[in-house]
């Protein structure tokens, strides 16, 4: 460790704050202007993102907001203070107030910065460093700078973001799959119910074509011990993950409310979508529905799920409520088209595999995300060492033992 030294992020990155673009001139003509909200760790989510046309702009005045493919920011306000996204997208970008660049200085690996900034070191800096003083949370440009890192040589930094790229790019290329065959099931979905359904069909409501459980109040159900219990799967869950924040309850509940990797989830309430669960087993808590059924296989009561979701929420917003949602009788007026049972076979042997393939895939970037996530603090922190050459890198325990992401008992991480 004595070749590594540390700095203050602000000695060996630049740290940019976003342009102050004023509001009314956001629309959807322009470039792409990236705000706290489109920071969806560890990348930044561009789908919502909105535009603003800088024409009127000298072009020398927005360079340095400018984003391009690769370069990361870190939210500075806001319920996503401190939380750090990439860019991975080759697109043209500025970042808005409230969202500062960070970008490595000569001799200093920009992803590398990008991975110091991406641990739990970095959030309880930022937590501790705040500024409660005014009417938002907010921390500075310069308060971020004083960041502590350790710093290895330019090679040793450059082998430990590849190797972490790289998980990164896996777990990216399974979303971006999963993504292809979601729109691929989709698809045939469309073309066998409404473009070339069969008026023989029978129509029937969805909630007769499976089991909508809702979940429990389970404030009412918490954990007796340290060992029968699991975390509570809310909709702030079911959009992001299990995280440290998530409540626990005991497992002394019916089965049935036990959701599991592959489970259909629908949320009816609040922010309503239909998702296909993707994480540890978890107890379904109220405003959720577990949607099963004993007779239609998975694909169908979920695709029906999705294509009725737009009007689901449609109504959810016209309820005179605090928080929209839909009611049992919305499910009842939701019409399901019946093909016959060698039809409903047929179909099944094509889509089938497509969300099978969906769920697998889940599986694996749980896997690639543990592993990242285990490695990060150990190789950020020198405790598990890189060993680099010219055509390979080693990852190697600072101490004694060596490392193996899957626990065998290799002795070595080979990327090459």
């Amino acid at each position: 460790m004595s070749e590594w030294k540390e700095y203050k992020l602000g000695e060996i990155a630049e740290i940019i704050p976003g342009f102050a673009f004023k509001s009314k001139e956001f629309g959807k003509i322009g470039e792409l202007v990236i705000k706290i909200k489109d920071i969806n760790p560890p990348y930044i989510i561009l789908s919502a993102m909105e535009r603003v046309d800088t024409s009127s702009y000298p072009k020398d005045k927005l360079g340095k907001y400018k984003l391009a493919k690769g370069d990361f920011v870190v939210a500075m306000t806001g319920a996503t203070i401190g939380k750090v996204g990439k860019l991975k997208t080759d697109v043209l970008a500025y970042i808005n107030q409230r969202v500062a660049k960070i970008k490595a200085k000569k001799c200093v690996c920009n992803d590398f910065i990008y991975y110091s900034i991406s641990t739990e070191q970095f959030q309880a800096f930022i937590r501790n460093n705040i500024d409660s003083n005014t009417a938002q949370e907010n921390i500075s440009a310069i308060s971020i700078g004083k960041f502590p890192i350790l710093l290895p040589p330019l090679l040793e930094q450059t082998a430990i973001a590849s190797i972490l790229s790289s998980l990164d790019d896996k777990i990216d290329l399974l979303h971006r799959q999963n993504a292809t065959l979601e729109k691929m099931a989709e698809t045939l979905f469309r073309q066998w119910f409404i473009e070339e359904a069969k008026e023989e069909w029978e129509s029937r409501p969805l909630s007769s074509i499976a089991n909508f459980l809702n979940g429990l109040a389970c404030q009412k159900f918490p954990p007796k011990n340290d060992v029968e219990m699991l975390p509570v799967l809310k909709i702030k869950e079911l959009n992001s993950g299990i995280s440290e924040n998530s409540d626990w309850a005991t497992t002394e509940v019916n089965p049935e409310y036990i959701v599991k990797n592959g489970d259909v989830i629908f949320a009816w309430s609040a922010s309503l979508m239909v998702k296909i669960w993707d994480g540890q087993d978890c107890i379904l808590n109220q405003h959720l529905f577990k949607v099963t059924s004993e007779y239609y296989p998975k694909w169908f009561y979920y695709l029906w799920c999705k294509y009725h979701l737009d009007e689901f929420i449609v109504k959810a917003a016209s309820h005179a409520t605090t928080m929209g949602h839909i009611k049992r009788g919305d499910l009842d007026e939701a019409m399901v088209l019946i093909p016959s049972d060698k039809e409903l076979e047929e179909m099944t042997l094509e889509v089938e595999p497509l969300i099978s393939k969906i769920i697998n895939n889940n599986k694996q970037i749980k896997l690639l995300v543990n592993l990242r996530d285990m490695l990060l603090p150990k190789l950020m922190s020198g405790e598990i060492r890189v060993e680099s050459h010219r055509d390979e890198t080693s990852v190697t325990n600072n101490d004694t033992a060596t490392l193996s992401p899957v626990g065998a008992a290799s002795k070595t991480i080979k990327h090459g």
